[in-house]
């Protein structure tokens, strides 16, 4: 199948099928989440191609990966969110798989030698949705923290999410609470904890939009770069492939996710470092970009905010990565 997509004026590019082995295998982890936006992808490309909707193109190979495998500890004591590719991009190295579909806010700021970040899909919503247990007031968008009664404690094993909750309340305890949506939504309703805080985004990808929750606003939990956004890698000398994926990418999400990407990148940022990073292209088509770093215990906190054109996306990402870097301790980077 010749994968090079054909392209018209205002219009997503659709693919021209020729010859090409079959089926191309797609790998994922094998999360309920990560087969959700993996199904999700690969009805995007067959919906840019009705060629494809008849034939069988597509194997999936659900890899599991060390950050699922080990569920008792933090990320950073285990060796990172690269934990949840590892596996997968091994399997793209060697040639088992064709492509593989992420969660970009778990994917690694620099990826293996050979692989790229070849394609990033529309958004979902980037905001964390906080849920509370049954010991917590209903609680109000502007002031969701209210809800948590005194010593409330939180489950959650982000060190972002840890840190501007403690900074905003000191008194609330903090317990390390892992596992797919499920799992977390099971633990928090069987009392493991108060409350705890998921993507907005998940929820709905699994189709737990209705879940009762507060929806925290990014001026309140700056959202962890890449959040809601799904993303594609290749090996970088697959050009055919490469060429049809760039072709279903969405440019508004390829512009925020450089721009977070970059951040991550200045700030050398791992699950070991509270760091926040969210941008948004604003009605005039400038981009505007949130950063934050933190102490995990909350005592310190800095964040800041740049705007500049969507074309420079990765400037100021590193622009504002450089910022933060130099005014914050150096002990948050060790």
């Amino acid at each position: 199948m010749d994968l090079a997509p054909s392209h018209s004026a205002g219009h997503h590019p659709r693919v021209k099928p020729h010859a090409r082995e079959l089926p191309l295998r797609v790998g994922t982890r094998a999360s309920p989440l990560a087969l959700a936006q993996t199904r999700s992808f690969l009805a995007l490309l067959r919906h840019f191609c009705p060629v494809l909707r008849s034939m069988n193109v597509f194997e999936e190979h659900a890899i599991r990966t060390t950050g699922d495998l080990v569920q008792d500890r933090r990320l950073a004591e285990i060796g990172g969110k690269g934990l949840f590719a590892k596996e997968i991009h091994e399997a793209l190295a060697d040639g088992r798989i064709d492509f593989a579909v992420h969660s970009l806010k778990d994917l690694e700021t620099a990826l293996p030698p050979n692989i790229v970040l070849a394609c990033t899909l529309r958004r979902e919503d980037a905001r964390d949705a906080l849920l509370l247990g049954a010991g917590c007031a209903a609680g109000e968008p502007e002031d969701p923290y209210a809800a948590l009664p005194q010593g409330a404690v939180i489950g959650t094993s982000s060190v972002r999410r840890q840190a501007q909750l403690l900074h905003a309340r000191p008194d609330l305890r903090i317990v390390t609470l892992r596992g797919n949506v499920q799992t977390r939504l099971d633990k928090l309703a069987a009392g493991a904890c108060d409350a705890s805080l998921l993507a907005l985004a998940g929820l709905r990808r699994v189709g737990l939009a209705e879940v009762p929750k507060l929806v925290l606003d990014p001026a309140i939990m700056v959202p962890a770069a890449g959040q809601g956004i799904i993303g594609i890698t290749a090996r970088a000398d697959d050009a055919e492939l490469l060429d049809l994926l760039a072709g279903i990418e969405d440019p508004e999400a390829k512009a925020v996710a450089t721009a977070e990407r970059a951040l991550l990148a200045c700030l050398d940022g791992s699950c070991r470092t509270p760091i926040g990073g969210y941008a948004r292209v604003l009605p005039d088509q400038r981009l505007h970009l949130t950063g934050l770093v933190a102490r995990a215990d909350g005592s310190f906190l800095l964040k800041r905010e740049i705007v500049g054109e969507v074309g420079e996306a990765a400037r100021l990402g590193t622009e504002l990565g450089t910022s933060l870097r130099a005014d914050s301790p150096a002990d948050i980077f060790a």
